[in-house]
């Protein structure tokens, strides 16, 4: 069997057995609230965007929209949503001729939008809101804050990740890149994100105030803030930074252009426009892990059973195939990364049959800042019409505080990783590659079979250090209780010899057979005691042996 993907991806098999009550479906089917919305004549008939309308319609429309709109309904559109209504959507709007269609087209509006649906709050429209409240107290220079250019990008992308800020002006160190030496510049500030959808990764946006007076504009001249270039030494300079390095104009020529498009342009759209597809099923797993003081450490685990694959045979071998789409986005709507990947299967024709009965798992980490995120997936077979979706919010901790522990992570498999690999490849922490075992369901535990090994790993956070030798002392106990019986049914202490310790921290890693554990669910409680600090932790997981 060959199975094949990115460098940064791979899939691995595992029994059937441990996947348990998902079933192959056929047909393509959506959401039922979006089912039963496209289902009936009059819905199709309040979606503004699939309207057909007549042009003699759309120039009696305008006219009437001129002269009937409301300041509110105006500054909604011209200036609430002017940086995020789409072409599509203003132009649906400008369509409409009376007032309520307008009111239920701007409650469309954000409803779709909404990360949330099921409650009350629209995070998004919150957030949207007060950024454009922050744009105004803090960008205004003799126009609105929402009109400069710092605001519109603040509106647009959030908060930067860092910002470096020169509000005076005054002597600048240039690196080697725009020229090097000291000289003058007007005041300044690059705007650091670490991704901007349609853009790139590390992008940094500079702003200039030329006029001295307030007024920030964008640039993509790092030049441009040098009060002394048009002196005879700024443009020796000048032409020594163009002569011996030619990166920023790289850097220019990315900022000025749009990223190259995703590969899965039809996923991504599945993505941003909310739709449910469960004509492919997958099950997804994450968990959190300390990766440095402010950035957390998220690997994720997908899995697909072999049987809701579909297989092209040729030269006879089977080839199975999915394309792999992943979104994670702040609740206000910014975009923190995306990943996307086509992970293949091939077996021989003969062999297939066998290897139904069992699942190929993807992993991945996505390092993030800690906050609250959504995730969305999609899924889609490459041999068929097959889609499947899944979304679910983050919450990503911050570990960096008080005494804390990673997930507990149950594995099917824990070793070692050669000095190379350490820190890099699907499923691999530090220097131990951690498979971790997926529940079939969210609301099931994960399975292991009688005769596996099952495997815990974890990571313990902020120990404190004896100040006379400089090390931890932390005692660690665990308990293995049957859920039904509420028992303990396994014992045991982890001798701090034993495990594996960094300044602050421990590792912590324990291999067991199932084969001491009956049929049943069981419950996993691990007790942290730090001896110094005199705080403790009791982080815990659930599992079932069959």
């Amino acid at each position: 069997m060959v199975l094949s993907g990115s460098r940064s991806f791979f899939i691995c098999l595992v029994s059937l057995g441990l996947i348990g009550g998902l079933t192959a479906q056929t047909g393509r089917q959506q959401s039922s609230d979006q089912s039963a919305t496209a289902s009936t004549p009059a819905a199709k008939e309040e979606d503004p965007l699939k309207r057909p309308i007549s042009d003699k319609q759309q120039k009696k429309n305008s006219k009437a929209l001129r002269q009937e709109l409301s300041k509110t309904e105006k500054d909604w559109l011209e200036k609430d949503v002017a940086y995020i209504i789409t072409d599509e959507e203003r132009a649906a709007f400008r369509q409409f001729s009376n007032e309520e269609e307008r009111d239920k087209f701007i409650e469309a509006f954000w409803q779709r939008r909404d990360p949330t649906p099921d409650t009350e709050e629209n995070e998004f429209k919150e957030e949207h809101y007060r950024r454009m409240a922050y744009a105004n107290d803090h960008f205004a220079a003799g126009i609105p804050g929402w009109k400069t250019d710092r605001g519109r990008m603040y509106i647009m992308y959030g908060p930067a990740d860092e910002v470096e800020s020169h509000p005076s002006g005054g002597t600048y160190e240039r690196p080697m890149e725009e020229g090097g030496g000291s000289t003058s510049t007007y005041p300044f500030e690059d705007w650091r994100y670490r991704y901007i959808e349609g853009i790139g990764q590390e992008v940094i946006i500079e702003f200039v105030d030329t006029c001295m007076c307030g007024d920030y504009h964008m640039t993509m001249d790092p030049n441009e803030k040098d009060a002394l270039a048009h002196t005879p030494s700024g443009q020796q300079r000048l032409q020594n930074a163009q002569k011996d390095n030619t990166k920023i104009f790289d850097d220019l020529d990315r900022f000025a252009r749009l990223s190259r498009p995703p590969k899965f342009k039809d996923l991504q759209a599945i993505v941003t426009h909310k739709i449910d597809y469960h004509t492919m099923p997958f099950e997804v797993l994450t968990n959190y892990v300390r990766a440095t003081s402010n950035v957390t450490l998220v690997p994720l685990t997908l899995q697909v059973k072999n049987e809701d694959m579909t297989y092209k045979s040729e030269n006879g071998v089977a080839r199975g195939a999915v394309n792999i789409y992943g979104q994670v986005s702040t609740l206000g709507g910014r975009i923190a990364t995306t990943f996307e990947d086509t992970v293949q299967m091939d077996v021989p024709q003969n062999v297939l049959p066998n290897m139904l009965g069992r699942a190929s798992v993807y992993g991945n980490s996505l390092p993030l800042a800690p906050g609250r995120y959504l995730l969305e997936i999609v899924v889609k077979d490459l041999y068929s019409d097959h889609v499947g979706t899944w979304r679910q919010s983050l919450e990503v901790p911050n570990f960096d505080e008080e005494l804390s522990a990673s997930s507990v992570i149950l594995a099917d498999k824990m070793e070692r990783v050669p000095a190379r690999d350490v820190g890099h490849g699907p499923f691999v922490i530090g220097d131990t590659l951690v498979r971790p075992r997926v529940p079939s369901t969210t609301s099931k535990p994960a399975v292991f079979k009688r005769g596996e090994m099952l495997n815990v790993w974890m990571q313990i956070y902020n120990l404190a250090v004896d100040e006379k030798d400089g090390k931890s002392d932390a005692n660690v106990e665990f308990d293995v209780v049957q859920e039904g019986t509420k028992k303990t049914v396994l014992h045991g202490r982890q001798p701090v010899e034993t495990t594996r310790r960094a300044v602050h921290q421990l590792t912590l890693q324990k291999t067991f057979s199932a084969n001491e554990l009956e049929p049943g669910i069981y419950r996993l409680k691990v007790h942290v005691r730090d001896q110094i600090a005199k705080q403790g932790v009791e982080p815990e997981a659930v599992f079932a042996i069959e």
